[in-house]
């Protein structure tokens, strides 16, 4: 059975929201799902451990954005896994990012492009988002060819909308299909 590790940071819960619908998407699909935040906030939050990334096959990882970076917590952990990294742990495993901002213009597609590096010099596959998902196209919101993003509003009041919903749904099915072709 595959094992899909669905990394997050989420400050206002937008990010919480779209862990929660590729992590959904995939499990419906048949895969072991691991959520793993970065500190706890809730209750049932799990901090990520490096054995985590060693054991999955694939990994979907999601902060917000700040100021077109990663946040601070993400950046710290990713910064504890040059041993993993020497050793090629997660070399070939997929991996897609997702991001959420306060506007449509608050630095969305530069951290997703930021949550990539630390997954490429690992040497994981990156998957975006292709222009087959029709929603890429339409939507007004949130969804970019690097990853799926939300824009939250400057209140972080804004609720996922349909497409970023759906451009979520399709990261989860898309990460899930190459894992299972690479199983």
């Amino acid at each position: 059975m595959l094992n899909i590790l669905v990394l997050y940071h989420s400050s206002h819960g937008s990010v919480a929201n779209m862990a929660h619908e590729i992590s959904d998407t995939i499990d419906n699909l048949g895969a072991t799902v691991k959520l793993r935040t970065f500190e706890k906030k809730q209750p049932h939050d799990i901090i990520i451990t490096k054995q985590d990334l060693i054991e999955c096959d694939a990994l979907a990882f999601g902060t917000p954005t700040r100021f077109g970076m990663m946040a601070s917590q993400a950046k710290l952990f990713w910064e504890t896994t040059s041993d993993l990294w020497l050793k090629g742990q997660l070399i070939d495993k997929p991996a897609c990012v997702f991001s959420s901002s306060s506007s449509m213009h608050g630095g969305n597609e530069a951290t997703l492009l930021n949550l990539s590096l630390p997954l490429l010099h690992h040497g994981m596959m990156l998957l975006g988002v292709p222009y087959d998902v029709p929603e890429l196209i339409d939507t007004v919101t949130g969804g970019t060819p690097y990853g799926a993003s939300h824009v939250a509003g400057a209140d972080n009041s804004s609720k996922l909308s349909n497409t970023e919903v759906k451009i979520c749904q399709s990261v989860g099915k898309r990460l899930f299909t190459i894992a299972s072709k690479l199983k």
